[in-house]
């Protein structure tokens, strides 16, 4: 490598000779820390242990010596959520639960992961139309992996591991979107209203601007239409 003149600067691009190709190695500090960072995180997931229906038994199920889940680093279940990287929402996701696992989600160091296990966390599953279920905790908290089923099979579950491995092997500790400043909703642990439509609270402002100029709207009209049939007919 040659330097420019004057400046003691390198070039971007180093052209290296087809000779020498075997024998020069140019990387940067990203590229030279990711690989082994990405592996050493992707091999030792550690998920949380809870459960919340039907989907939790095949979870259980998973972490048996059947399956062994030894091989991917993930054997070892915490108990409380300080120690663990890995959120497995599994069963159906009521009003009454959100708070608590969003305060459990806000309790996990980064980096954390979650994964929706099944159609009920996914999406409301056959409860969606119910009173006090939560179609998606996506609403809630960031998911990164979806599995689908009613429930998921061990073999599901394990696939999506897999997924979530294949997604920690395309971070950059460069550019990965942890230790954000001025995030508007960290910490914060939202109750969600009991009825057929999900209110996320942290979004009341944002819906009473709205009633009120739905309202508006409609007192606009009706005042109009009361100056119309007050006017004498020509």
């Amino acid at each position: 490598m040659t330097s420019q003149a004057g400046s003691g600067a390198i070039p971007g691009d180093v052209v290296v000779p087809d000779e020498l190709s075997n024998n020069v190695f140019i990387t940067n500090i990203a590229k030279l820390l990711d690989p082994v960072y990405n592996w050493s995180r992707r091999n030792s997931v550690w998920p949380m242990v809870f459960g919340l229906a039907c989907c939790a038994i095949e979870m259980i199920c998973t972490a048996s010596s059947r399956y062994d889940l030894a091989r991917f680093g993930m054997e070892v279940f915490r108990a409380t959520p300080r120690q663990s990287d890995l959120m497995i929402v599994s069963g159906t996701v009521t009003k009454k639960m959100v708070p608590t696992i969003v305060r459990l989600y806000n309790q996990m160091p980064e980096p954390r992961y979650v994964l929706s296990m099944g159609a009920c966390a996914s999406g409301g599953g056959p409860f969606k139309e119910g009173y006090n279920v939560v179609d998606g905790i996506d609403k809630f908290i960031p998911v990164d992996v979806y599995v689908p089923g009613c429930p998921p099979t061990p073999q599901a579950l394990i696939n999506g591991l897999i997924a979530l491995q294949e997604k920690i092997d395309q971070q950059s500790i460069a550019t990965v979107p942890w230790y954000r400043k001025n995030d508007p909703t960290a910490e914060m642990v939202p109750v969600p209203v009991l009825g057929p439509d999900l209110v996320d609270l942290r979004q009341v402002d944002i819906i009473k601007a709205e009633a009120a100029k739905a309202a508006e709207a409609k007192a606009a009209a009706e005042a109009q239409a009361a100056e119309q049939a007050a006017e004498p007919a020509s």
